[in-house]
């Protein structure tokens, strides 16, 4: 079901699912010895293929797949959105100051992106030539360029060692026969490219949808309703574009055995290795 675009994106809609979050201690570790379970083929009677699917997503939602632990609730794939949207709600009021953008960039990108933020919104009040309605909705743009840059630097950062160690590559058997800096290098541009897309219809739809609205007479007559409707746009593009971003290419992505380096070649009769993509 992950081999195309559309049994990704179900897989991972099923993954970032909130309601994970509130699953009881009890409750998952029913799921786990259900799994277990099915695993040794000692399933209890009338346990049905439904029962099975749903342990499923609540183990891989909670539990780290390497350690085995579960993992803190804002770094769960279900807490993403969740505990995000409150930053970029935060990030896309209109009128920044100065001060506000860098307390926002502070809590959700690195300083890179705070530098960027920054400059951009500083040459924005200085173009006196635009026009304040233009220079505001310019202004709304500026956390995406500077949250993509911080993105795939921070990739970049985080997985740098790769480039120089290389990343396991697997024969059709799910052998591993060897390691290659280049299955790595395509890793690493496939992850930041969907770091660049994933907030670009977060920071871009809402700005373009909010300066429509505002136009409307309703709310110009009823300005309080206009933050909880700016907020429950955010949540809705924040919610739609996190799965999208992350099924663009498959977890486990395919190479051709021909590109990659000589002695990895050699060591199989395979024209296409697999390697594990990352997040």
């Amino acid at each position: 079901i992950t081999g195309s675009f559309l049994g990704r994106l179900r897989h991972f809609i099923d993954i970032i699912d909130p309601s994970t979050l509130f699953v009881s201690e009890k409750q998952l570790k029913e799921c786990i010895k259900l799994l277990d379970d099915y695993k040794h083929g000692s399933l209890p009677p009338g346990v049905s293929d439904l029962q099975l699917w749903e342990a499923q997503k609540i183990k891989q939602a909670i539990i780290h797949p390497d350690t085995g632990e579960k993992i803190f609730m804002p770094f769960r794939m279900s807490g993403y959105v969740p505990f995000g949207t409150p930053i970029v709600i935060g990030l896309l009021l209109p009128n920044q100051t100065v001060v506000s953008t860098i307390i926002w960039q502070v809590l959700i990108v690195s300083k890179l992106a705070v530098s960027i933020a920054v400059g951009l919104n500083v040459l924005i009040q200085k173009a006196n030539k635009l026009s304040p309605a233009t220079r505001m909705i310019i202004q709304r743009f500026v956390p995406f360029p500077a949250v993509a840059s911080a993105n795939i630097c921070n990739v970049g950062l985080m997985r740098h060692n790769e480039l120089s160690e290389g990343i396991d590559v697997l024969d059709n058997n799910g052998k591993v026969v060897g390691s290659s800096k280049i299955a790595a290098r395509h890793a690493i541009m496939e992850t930041a490219f969907t770091r660049v897309v994933l907030p670009m219809p977060i920071f871009v739809l809402p700005p373009i949808i909010m300066s429509y609205l505002e136009r409307l007479r309703f709310l110009q007559r009823n300005r309080r309703l206009l933050l909880p409707i700016h907020s429950i746009v955010c949540l809705i593009t924040f919610g739609l574009s996190l799965p999208v971003a992350i099924s663009l290419f498959p977890q486990m992505s395919q190479i051709e055995v021909s590109r990659l380096e000589p002695e990895v070649a050699m060591a199989t009769d395979c024209k296409v290795v697999t390697y594990n993509k990352g997040l």
